[in-house]
């Protein structure tokens, strides 16, 4: 018969429980700190200044409208509409004084708020968009992240597209050869990385042009306050705005 120290057995299966408790305890506490970081992480992000208030009312010549997370402005055009996608961490607001003045030259604009700032988490919204309104022209566009989720929606969806418009941003899947493309970017930005640009041409359509403001940065496509990292501006954002749409609807609409 085997002999069996008692004491031995119950100290083991203590040691066994406490080892077993710690681990629960390491575990929920690992998954409280992650928890934390991600609610940090998404309310950390670029506020929209107070200017942009004033154009999101409407106007004689512009109706704005928000429903469901999504800016509508309804200028006078009919048949052309723009799905627009923020930058990463980056309150959605602060694009629509630059949409609005779109609006004004005839594009309809839809500006989407995404979940936690990243549009990464809302790449397919422009879909429900373009099921639930009519319109015989689409376009979407994005900033930055945004414009690389447009940029994937599009070449998933080239079909149902006319055009893409990109700021301050750079396709990494072929598009459609029937898509019009244009990308807008300023000669002072620091935070986009133009070797990505050069190398994201390869997968253009042939209907690709390239717009670099000079003297335009980062941040100056809408009002959202200085980037981290960005280069200083040398031009006004009124006029990187004013630039940027002049190119948008010379290149799409005339």
């Amino acid at each position: 018969m085997r002999n069996v120290k008692i004491n031995d057995v119950k100290f083991d299966k203590m040691e066994k429980r406490g080892n077993k408790k710690w681990g629960w305890l390491i575990a929920v506490v690992l998954l409280l700190a992650t928890a934390a970081a991600c609610v940090w992480y998404v309310n950390d992000y670029y506020h929209a200044e107070e200017y942009v208030n004033a154009y999101l009312q409407s106007s004689e010549t512009v109706t704005v409208t928000t429903e469901d997370d999504i800016i509508i402005l309804d200028g006078s055009g009919t048949g052309h509409a723009l799905i627009f996608y923020p930058g990463a961490k980056v309150e959605y607001t602060a694009y629509v004084p630059m949409f609005y003045m779109l609006a004004e030259q005839g594009i309809d604009c839809f500006v989407v708020k995404m979940p936690g700032n990243l549009a990464f988490f809302g790449m397919n919204k422009a879909e429900d968009i373009m099921k639930e309104y009519e319109y015989e022209h689409w376009y979407v566009s994005g900033h930055s992240l945004g414009g690389a989720m447009a940029a994937n929606f599009a070449a998933e969806h080239g079909e149902k597209l006319e055009g893409l418009v990109l700021f301050a941003a750079y396709a990494t899947k072929e598009l459609p050869d029937n898509l019009c493309t244009v990308s807008v970017y300023g000669s002072e930005d620091k935070v986009l990385n133009m070797e990505k640009v050069e190398s994201g041409r390869v997968y253009m359509p042939a209907d690709y042009t390239e717009y670099c403001i000079q003297g335009g940065n980062h941040a100056w496509f809408a009002y959202y306050g200085e980037q981290d990292g960005d280069g200083t501006a040398t031009v006004t954002r009124e006029e990187q705005q004013r630039l940027t749409v002049d190119a948008i609807v010379n290149k799409l609409i005339k």
